[in-house]
């Protein structure tokens, strides 16, 4: 059975999982080119707050089909550059997707399986769960944006390590250093990504995505650069109606109805 992406809806939240059965649920081109489009058709939905990825199977998965990367070394190397192009497409429509973003890992999350984990905006992680960026081990190095978000997300040293050596790391571990946000009870962390969904829902939209873009842009810009851009979109929150209904909600001591 070829790998697939399968979606359906949970309230307002998007829930994708990663599916290969027997294959550990590992990634192609496929599933990154629906990726893109289930999320192009989610933005548009004012049904749909947020989306979580997970994966089928009690695994998330173990990144690139290695047969198939095999296969492709006596092809012209455009065939390969196509395949990764086409991943980091998705990584970056991940990155910028202006609703909120959850993965939810079970059993193993390595290579561009790690990569696309730490391309969402909250990571929630079974306790037994457990991450792995083996590229060196098999003569590779990372894709999928691993580098650059290990390198914004901890000390330089730390990523040189696990992008060199390749060891299995414990969510217990991702968790100290801030990666993973919440850590849950094996077999749990869709529910704990669900319910992380669900409070984010009682939030302005319109806030959610200015911060996305806040964040994004934090990575590169100086101080004054920043503060022109929260400037920006402190008035233009403060113009839309939900700033109306929260300030209001908060003065009259009630819950804010968002929308």
């Amino acid at each position: 059975m070829a790998a697939e992406l399968l979606s359906r809806t949970e309230g307002q939240t998007l829930v994708l999982t990663l599916r290969n059965p027997g294959q550990h649920n590992t990634l192609g081109p496929d599933i990154y080119a629906a990726g893109i489009e289930v999320l192009n058709g989610a933005e548009r939905s004012t049904d749909i707050r947020s989306v979580v990825l997970t994966g089928a199977d009690g695994l998330f998965s173990a990144g690139g089909d290695l047969v198939r990367l095999q296969a492709n070394r006596s092809l012209d190397p455009e065939v390969q550059t196509a395949s990764i192009t086409a991943l980091h497409d998705w990584i970056e429509a991940l990155r910028t997707y202006p609703k909120p973003v959850v993965a939810a890992v079970e059993g193993v999350a390595a290579g561009a399986g790690f990569s696309l984990a730490l391309a969402c905006d909250f990571l929630v992680a079974s306790r037994s769960a457990r991450f792995s960026l083996a590229y060196s081990r098999v003569g590779l190095s990372p894709d999928g944006g691993a580098s650059w978000a290990l390198a914004q997300a901890i000390p330089r040293t730390l990523a040189a390590e696990w992008l060199m050596l390749g060891d299995t790391l414990p969510a217990e571990r991702l968790h100290a250093l801030g990666i993973v946000n919440r850590l849950t009870d094996p077999g749990a962390a869709l529910g704990g990504a669900l319910d992380l969904c669900a409070a984010l829902h009682a939030r302005a939209p319109n806030v959610l995505a200015s911060v996305k873009e806040l964040l994004a842009e934090a990575r590169t810009n100086d101080l004054h650069s920043q503060l022109a851009m929260e400037r920006k979109h402190f008035v233009s929150n403060l113009q839309h109606p939900n700033a109306g209904e929260g300030i209001a909600a908060f003065l009259d001591k009630r819950t804010p109805h968002f929308r």
